[in-house]
């Protein structure tokens, strides 16, 4: 069974299961170089199918995370004609032919052929929340005993936070709460009065917070409130206004107006702190008795919301759970994944949906290909049969290395196929990177890749965490042996590298502790700031040269700058 996942709007992205594994995810804005791209994923369809070796007449199922089908995918698609009349559970139409304004559809050239969908093709309608709620449980591996999944983010079908029971394959809606419970709002309302963009830099707010106090009461009214797991206040934000740039929304909130002054009042770092603080308490307020009243301890995330990965860790620290599972890809490009395995258990007899084995779900380029980039370009450059112990030499220089290998990972964290590293062990490495490689403020904290076997070395009371989505405690021993990615408060948000998931950088990661005694490396995303990470190889070799880097790493040929010497390979 073929099974396309397309989301349309903000982040727009496509996925591809067959059989119900996860054959690819891509966000469109790694093909586009558009951060945050709202066009029509075409690109990303393309890049699935290519993928997955199939043509859109292979396509079993077309699933999509909305209650309609909205108008621009009779554009995209030619659709089955079969399908006109259909109904969805709820006896609505499938089709809303009045969604968008006819004058602002696309009109496709000739040269531009639609997908063609075979007449056997069905669609599948889940809704935004129920996609979250599919991406997270049905890829969490505990589908085989009792599960809370709990979906939060900004608003999608009017709904900003819903509660679902996850039972076996049975995944059913507990409780919804309206877009005046949105936290997420709140958060990218005070993300714009900082002057970051909503929807997008909500991570700087959550960065500055630990270098600033909290101010109880400072923000009162601007947020809903909670209590016993249930709405107490809720919070009018109105509609936001929007203003398409170049591809990609840049969104207003009327409450940023207001909420700018508190930003003068007491200063960034204190507004933030407070930001921080009041999703953490009302977060609490909601989730923890739900979770006492469902007797579960086993919980499933995802939506934007837990992308907070203090909000995350707070809960874990409660020890009010015994498995966490937060959807890597949980923001609105991961919605393609959840609506497609939806589908597969809707329509499958027997699925199986086991625990996500990696996150490495986009295109790869073999080293033959790379090789025949690097000549064409003229650079020089040397082969090396043994990169991760090359790079793991470089590291211990204190070098600033691009390391590109194998699939793009699926999501917003680099996970060591498109990063850029460097040794955690200098406290001023951060603010080098900061400064000559990702352009960007010098508060924004680096995280660290760790052997798995390490995790209690060098973390407290943590779990299992491969994807970069929770932060915790870093034991007082090591801070200072690894400054540079501990953060202000003095934690770390790691991702554990198995071998068995990723041998190569495993290996890396065995031999820079073979030369400097700690199992860590410094781990960003290879971009700089304001696009998206690097997908193909010759993105990556011009931000190779258009930033600090020192060293560049592309499957096993290595690009160094002038200064450090290199010959012809």
């Amino acid at each position: 069974m073929n099974i396309l996942g397309v989301r349309y709007g903000h982040d727009a992205a496509a996925a591809l299961i067959v059989d119900g594994r996860i054959v690819a995810s891509i966000a469109e804005e790694r093909l586009s170089r558009i951060k945050h791209d709202t066009s029509f994923p075409v690109k990303s369809i393309r890049e699935c199918l290519r993928i997955g070796g199939l043509r859109a007449e292979d396509i079993d199922c077309l699933a999509l995370p909305n209650l309609t089908v909205p108008e621009v995918f009779f554009r995209f698609f030619a659709m089955p004609k079969s399908l006109s009349a259909l109904q969805n559970k709820k006896g609505r139409r499938f089709f809303n032919r009045n969604d968008t304004a006819q004058s602002n559809l696309p009109v496709l050239p000739l040269y531009y052929e639609p997908f063609r969908l075979s007449e056997k093709c069905t669609i599948h309608l889940c809704g935004h929340h129920r996609a979250h709620a599919a991406s997270a449980y049905y890829t969490s591996g505990m589908t085989e005993d009792r599960s809370l999944i709990v979906t939060m983010d900004g608003s999608g079908d009017d709904v900003s936070c819903a509660l679902w029971g996850g039972n076996g394959n049975s995944l059913s809606l507990l409780k919804s709460f309206g877009r005046d419970s949105s936290l997420g709002y709140f958060y990218s309302n005070c993300t714009e009065a900082l002057g970051w963009r909503h929807g997008g830099n909500e991570w700087k707010l959550m960065g500055l917070a630990p270098y600033g106090e909290p101010v109880p009461g400072l923000l009162r009214g601007f947020h809903p409130e909670f209590e016993n797991g249930e709405l107490k206040t809720g919070r009018d934000y109105g509609e936001f206004g929007r203003w398409n740039d170049h591809g990609a929304n840049h969104y207003h909130g009327r409450d940023a107006e207001h909420l700018r002054k508190f930003v003068d009042q007491v200063g960034m770092e204190h507004f933030a702190a407070e930001a921080q603080r009041v999703v953490e308490e009302q977060g609490m307020r909601l989730l923890l008795p739900w979770i006492e009243k469902d007797g579960s301890r086993n919980l499933c995330c995802a939506g934007g919301f837990f992308l907070n990965v203090k909000f995350n860790q707070k809960l874990w620290y409660t020890g009010s759970l015994d498995s966490q599972w937060v959807y890597p890809d949980c923001g609105d490009s991961g919605l393609p994944v959840g609506a497609a395995l939806d589908a597969y258990v809707s329509l499958s007899s027997h699925p199986v949906c086991s625990r996500l084995e990696n996150a490495y779900l986009g295109p790869e380029f073999s080293d033959e290909s790379i090789k025949q980039t690097l000549d064409e370009r003229g650079i020089t450059y040397i082969r090396s049969d043994n990169p991760a112990r090359q790079t793991a030499e470089y590291l211990s220089r204190n070098l600033v290395v691009g390391w590109f290998q194998g699939r793009m990972e699926a999501g917003p964290r680099a996970l060591g196929h498109r990063s850029i590293l460097m040794s955690p062990l200098r406290r001023e490495n951060k603010d080098l990177i900061n400064a000559k490689v990702k352009y960007r403020e010098m508060f924004r904290p680096f995280c660290p890749s760790m052997l798995h076997e390490r995790r209690d070395d060098y973390l407290l009371g943590a779990r299992d965490e491969e994807y970069m989505i929770t932060s915790f405690e870093v034991r007082s021993e090591k801070k200072d042996k690894i400054p540079a990615v501990v953060h202000q408060d003095g934690t770390a948000r790691p991702q554990l590298v198995r071998k068995e998931v990723e041998p190569l950088y495993h290996q890396l990661i065995e031999e820079f502790e073979k030369l400097t005694g700690e199992g860590v490396i410094l781990n960003t995303s290879f971009n700089v700031r304001g696009e998206p990470v690097v997908c193909e190889p010759r993105e990556a070799i011009r931000c190779f040269y258009d930033t600090g880097l020192d060293v560049l790493v592309l499957g096993k040929y290595i690009v160094t700058k002038a200064v450090l010497g290199a010959s012809k390979g």
